[in-house]
């Protein structure tokens, strides 16, 4: 499967903006690629006034992905806040070319910057299917939680995918947690981050990364400044892997319960 990670600055408080910077950056994928992975908060920047310009499942965020998707002839995935009758959520969207809409919310609110004041928090966790690859979309905060990321003993998913917007200050426990993220679960993880200062002048710095799961080494790893890349997921070799020393056949066995810890499979919606 190849990834392609969208490492780049954000449009605060401007969606029109920011999906008019994405069409120009993804144009020359088209064909390239399986999956195109954004950064959270995608058309906005990690905003606490974010439910202002909240968008429904209708709107034109949506409607831009499911277009880009099938002119990319890929999956896109990245989170936008998006508002329903439970309120609004830091909310993944997964589009793919059919024009299938499925939705991961943000289950761990960042309550140091108050995003949980201002955001509803999710209660499922997500796995997609594409391609020939189980695919787990999470968001930011949620990197700090294997018991989430992990969901259940045994082998949920292939891929786990991370979006950001994870400041500078704390960059070196982003990349020790998406190698430990990966070690653990067996499974090859990606994060993608945003780079430069957002409206509140945080900064961030990048580092985006895709991780192998047997020693945690980067296939890919971006620095500090606007960037793509693809890289390529074997997934025949991760099953060789999981065969050969089969981590999980000794896991501890749980499943996170209902409702708050559901897990479900992604639906169009």
């Amino acid at each position: 499967m190849r990834v392609t990670l969208v490492q780049t600055f954000l449009a605060w408080g401007d969606p029109r903006g920011g999906r008019a910077h994405f069409t120009r950056l993804l144009a020359p994928l088209a064909g390239t690629t399986d999956l195109v992975v954004l950064p959270e908060t995608f058309t906005t920047g990690f905003d606490m006034r974010g439910g202002e310009r909240a968008e429904s499942m209708d709107g034109p965020t949506c409607q831009w992905l499911r277009a880009e998707a099938q002119r990319l002839d890929a999956a896109l995935l990245g989170s936008v806040f998006i508002r329903d009758a439970a309120g609004v959520h830091n909310r993944a969207l997964w589009a793919t070319p059919d024009g299938a809409l499925a939705h991961y919310d943000k289950r761990h609110l960042f309550r140091m910057a108050g995003e949980h004041q201002h955001y509803a928090a999710g209660e499922a966790a997500v796995t997609v299917e594409w391609r020939g690859a189980r695919i787990a979309p999470l968001v930011c905060y949620d990197l700090r939680f294997p018991v989430w990321s992990r969901r259940r003993a045994g082998y949920d998913y292939d891929l786990l995918v991370y979006v950001a917007n994870w400041p500078a200050p704390r960059h070196l426990a982003w990349q020790r947690l998406l190698r430990a993220r990966a070690i653990e679960n067996q499974a090859y993880v990606v994060g993608v981050n945003r780079v430069g200062d957002d409206g509140n002048g945080i900064a961030h710095r990048g580092g985006s990364a895709a991780i192998e799961p047997l020693l945690g080494e980067p296939l890919v790893e971006l620095g500090d400044t606007a960037s793509l890349a693809t890289v390529t997921l074997d997934l025949a070799a991760l099953r060789d892997l999981r065969a050969r020393f089969p981590v999980a056949l000794d896991a501890d066995a749980f499943e996170l319960g209902s409702p708050a810890g559901a897990a479900s499979r992604g639906s169009p919606s």
